[in-house]
């Protein structure tokens, strides 16, 4: 017996999602039949607004609701340093630490052979368009997996002719991890450690 056309619709937008199988679908999809009207408008109008509202950074690729974010926006922040980063939940990883004070450049991905993304595919010119006088250190705080080392070691050959400090975090991180499920303790002893590289 097959489900009704709307509620398979909804199921399969589930399946969508990262992590979600058939079964959680359904679940999902039967949670959300018995919720709240109140509430379920509520979920569908925060799902449209996200996609009206937030965009990227025009300066460093975080997401955003204006031109720029916060933190390009922040004249305390220190414009002497840029922690460049996979993806925008890296930015928010590291902000929670509360030590890192400079700037941040979001690739929006890594060099991946298997998948076909190569360096040309990630938000790199515009952090060449950023390097001034004011600029001391690029720190990458790429992920420390197969993917994320090669992204790192790309980045600093494009940057070895620059005139800045290229820095790598430390692996404090487990091979394989990912920096927006790191603890802000890890993340902090990888950035103390931070590598020229």
């Amino acid at each position: 017996m097959q489900y009704p056309e709307a509620f398979n619709h909804l199921i399969e937008c589930f399946k969508h999602l990262p992590g979600i199988g058939s079964k959680s679908a359904e679940r999902l999809a039967y949670y959300i039949l018995n919720m709240d009207d109140v509430y379920v408008k509520e979920f569908a109008d925060a799902l449209s607004e996200l996609h009206q509202k937030i965009h990227y950074c025009r300066t460093c690729g975080n997401i955003c609701e204006g031109e720029e974010c916060e933190i390009c926006k922040d004249p305390t922040r220190d414009h002497s340093m840029i922690c460049v980063v996979e993806k925008p939940q890296d930015v928010y990883a590291m902000e929670k630490v509360k030590e890192y004070h400079g700037l941040y450049h979001v690739l929006h991905g890594a060099v991946s052979i298997m998948d076909g993304v190569g360096i040309e595919d990630l938000n790199i010119e515009s952090l060449f368009d950023r390097i001034d006088d004011k600029l001391k250190e690029i720190i990458i705080a790429t992920n420390p997996t197969r993917d994320g080392e090669t992204t790192a070691l790309y980045l600093a050959r494009l940057l070895e002719d620059r005139p800045v400090n290229v820095t790598r975090i430390a692996h404090g991180l487990p091979i394989g991890s990912n920096i927006d499920y790191a603890d802000e303790l890890t993340l902090l002893k990888s950035l103390e450690g931070r590598t020229k590289i």
